[in-house]
């Protein structure tokens, strides 16, 4: 429990320290895969959603035309108060905002229609029991649909990938595979309607600067990009675009249905 504790706080200063930095983030603000999301759960007028984990709130922001209310959670105070002024900002005001843990929801049984979570769950230490719990509050025949970052099967590339992630953000807990997801929901008693993979182009400086990396790091992290082992290299893809240092993440999206 001491363990898990820690981990929390670490996110909680983590993303404290850079809320503003993920609102605006370009990386975060758009993405084939939210777009995807959305047609896939084919949000109704009279939906209540919740989105798990909301960082910057794009894809509470993205859902709140779609339905009749978003409840959005964060485990960081100071992060969800940048979503909350960011999407008032926007005029939506069916979106309510709650302090919360992804792995320990406080709400009942079957609450809403739709959970989604995007970008988060690789920070948490117990995705399966994360994915219980969305599994949990959604009603029957309600789905849950999560974005996030996955690493090839390949096991040189799965570490080398996860620990290039972690230098750059010490609150990455670990990326999973595209297998490893669909036993989180098989497990959680959710049928798998869709999986799908997305390569996503990053830009490393800017990456870099979502963390306020320091030179020091930046320079190891550029190391490990240009002399990645094979199997991560063939994964990250680094290259040059107009001058600037480009690599690839992997990204799934998941759709599960409660039975």
């Amino acid at each position: 429990m001491e363990s898990m504790d820690e981990d929390r706080d670490l996110v909680k200063r983590q993303f404290g320290l850079h809320a503003a930095n993920y609102v605006s983030s370009p990386d975060h603000v758009r993405g084939d895969s939210l777009d995807r999301l959305l047609r896939l759960a084919q949000p109704q007028p009279d939906w209540r959603a919740l989105d798990v984990a909301t960082g910057g709130g794009h894809t509470a922001l993205a859902l709140a035309p779609l339905v009749r209310e978003v409840v959005a959670t964060d485990l960081t105070p100071e992060i969800l108060r940048a979503a909350e002024q960011f999407i008032r900002s926007m005029g939506h005001a069916n979106v309510s905002f709650r302090e919360a843990d992804a792995q320990d929801l406080p709400f009942g049984e079957a609450e809403f229609d739709l959970v989604t979570c995007r970008m988060a769950p690789h920070h948490f230490p117990d995705p399966a029991r994360f994915v219980r719990e969305c599994a949990r509050v959604v009603r029957p025949g309600g789905r849950v649909a999560v974005i996030d970052n996955v690493t090839e099967p390949d096991p040189v590339a799965a570490r080398h990938v996860n620990s290039f992630e972690k230098l750059r953000d010490p609150s990455h807990a670990w990326a999973y595979t595209l297998g490893e997801w669909e036993s989180f929901f098989l497990g959680a008693g959710l049928s798998v309607e869709h999986a799908e993979l997305f390569r996503k182009a990053r830009d490393f400086h800017r990456w870099a600067d979502t963390m306020s990396v320091a030179p020091k790091a930046r320079l190891q992290l550029e190391v490990l990009i240009r002399q990645a082992p094979a199997p991560a290299l063939a994964s990250l893809r680094p290259r040059e675009e107009g001058g600037r240092l480009v690599f690839d993440l992997m990204e799934v999206l998941m759709v599960g249905r409660r039975g």
